[in-house]
């Protein structure tokens, strides 16, 4: 029988070839760090609702979608129409159009704390800008972020890392920069009300659902204490919900928690799988931003801000995300193929788990993690809070995501984005290419 690996080269011929021919054109081969793939990544054609094909012919169901970006799954009508429609009609004015406007108002009918918008090309270009705000706002220098959480690659969120020695890594950044973050352990509570209480943060940052979209995910309670905490040191808080709006919830991770923040920073949903981003929140902060203004205003350019195609198709579906129940299509399905992962790794008895949030589902292989004991989510209590989740070793994870895709199944790193367009057919389809994903490795001795 041939191994993982003999069947992945032999499915896969013309994806190895371009990704060949493409590492003399692009650094390592790729436009976009998550892409990387050992020992190369397929070479997509076309892609139609819950699947896509590769230039080898082979048909796999999607739970990349985007990035995050595809509630509604590729090439959906509501997009193929409203792009037709506006393209004909122009894709950059340079100057305020109607759908800008139609744009902001959908976000704020879902985002009670959106009192103003402001439109950016990307996530990363929101958090820099709500960083900014709050900095212009306050006129304190610090920033506190959650170990792990990720807010993009601008300078002012990516510093703070550190080796596991504790040196601090600059990679490109401005020493000054990376020592004006102080990174804190996401449940350490304490650690934040200190840092805090010194009142020169401008602003705390973090995914409320826990760490890179919920691989360790975050007790209610943190981000509840840190409202109460930023008000009180008159700080800014700031939502990252680039992944999770409109998607946990139609409003978002603040619409379930009950919080409001003062600023929120949005993309991928938000521009139903065009490139768009923006900052949401109060308007004493947003208004900062004005060319109209003195020269006391936050500047803030950008070509494609709101460009008409952007812009058309966000409020396309942020409407339908209103009007439907999109979001609760995605959980339901989610739900049942987290279910079916658990279920194959108990019949395989490999360790390990599937959870997850609303449509997002993560997977643990090796480690000895917790599984549910029913649907997608378990409980922890404030005792039992962790701050990290163990990563799935690399010498299972890259056999395992080989073993998937041969099986006609591709991920997002370790794990799986759902869309409201995932019908039971690609749900059964995957639970039992996830059963022989694990079979295969067996047979390979990964496991």
């Amino acid at each position: 029988m041939p191994s993982i690996d003999d069947r992945f080269l032999a499915q896969h011929p013309r994806s190895a070839e371009l990704h060949a021919e493409a590492a003399r054109v692009l650094p390592g081969g790729i436009t976009h760090d998550i892409r990387y793939f050992d020992p190369f990544g397929l070479r997509i054609e076309r892609a139609q609702g819950a699947r896509k094909w590769d230039v080898d012919g082979n048909e796999i169901v999607d739970y990349v979608m985007g990035h995050g970006a595809l509630l509604f799954g590729h090439a959906h009508p509501l997009m193929v129409e409203t792009v037709q429609a506006q393209i004909t009609r122009g894709t950059h004015y340079g100057s305020s159009h109607p759908a800008e406007l139609a744009w902001g108002q959908a976000v704020q009918r879902l985002l009670p704390s959106a009192e103003r918008v402001r439109f950016t090309s990307s996530g990363t270009e929101a958090t820099m800008m709500a960083v900014r705000l709050a900095r212009a706002a306050t006129g304190r220098p610090k920033l506190l972020k959650l170990r792990s959480h990720f807010h993009g690659w601008n300078d002012s969120v990516a510093a703070g890392a550190q080796t596991s020695a504790g040196v601090l890594k600059t990679n490109g950044l401005l020493r000054a920069l990376s020592e004006a973050v102080t990174v804190v352990d996401q449940t350490d509570v304490e650690a934040m009300a200190g840092a805090l209480a010194s009142r020169e943060y401008a602003a705390a940052i973090l995914e409320p659902t826990g760490y890179s979209w919920g691989t360790c995910p975050l007790p209610a309670s943190v981000p509840l204490a840190l409202r109460e905490l930023t008000e009180e040191s008159e700080t800014v808080l700031i939502f990252d919900e680039v992944v999770t709006g409109f998607r946990v919830a139609p409003g978002g991770a603040q619409e379930r928690l009950g919080i409001r923040p003062d600023l929120t920073t949005l993309a991928k949903v938000l521009a139903g799988g065009l490139p768009g981003g923006a900052v949401a929140g109060r308007a004493a902060l947003v208004d900062q931003i004005g060319a109209h203004r003195n020269g006391d205003a936050v500047a803030h350019p950008g070509t494609f801000n709101a460009n008409p195609l952007s812009a058309s198709v966000g409020a396309r579906m942020l409407t339908a995300v209103a009007d439907g129940d999109p979001v609760g299509v995605a959980a339901r399905q989610a739900r049942r193929l987290c279910e079916g992962f658990n279920a194959a790794l108990r019949d395989a008895e490999v360790p390990g788990a599937a959870y997850g949030d609303a449509s997002l589902i993560r997977i643990v292989l090796g480690p000895d993690v917790p599984r549910p004991a029913g649907g997608m989510t378990w409980e922890w209590g404030e005792a039992g809070a962790q701050p990290t989740m163990p990563p799935t070793p690399a010498e299972i994870m890259w056999p395992f995501r080989r073993a998937l895709l041969n099986h006609g199944v591709d991920l997002i790193g370790m794990g799986a984005i759902v869309s409201c367009v995932h019908d039971d057919r690609d749900i059964d389809d995957s639970i039992e290419a996830f059963g022989a994903a694990l079979s295969d490795l067996r047979a390979d001795g990964v496991l």
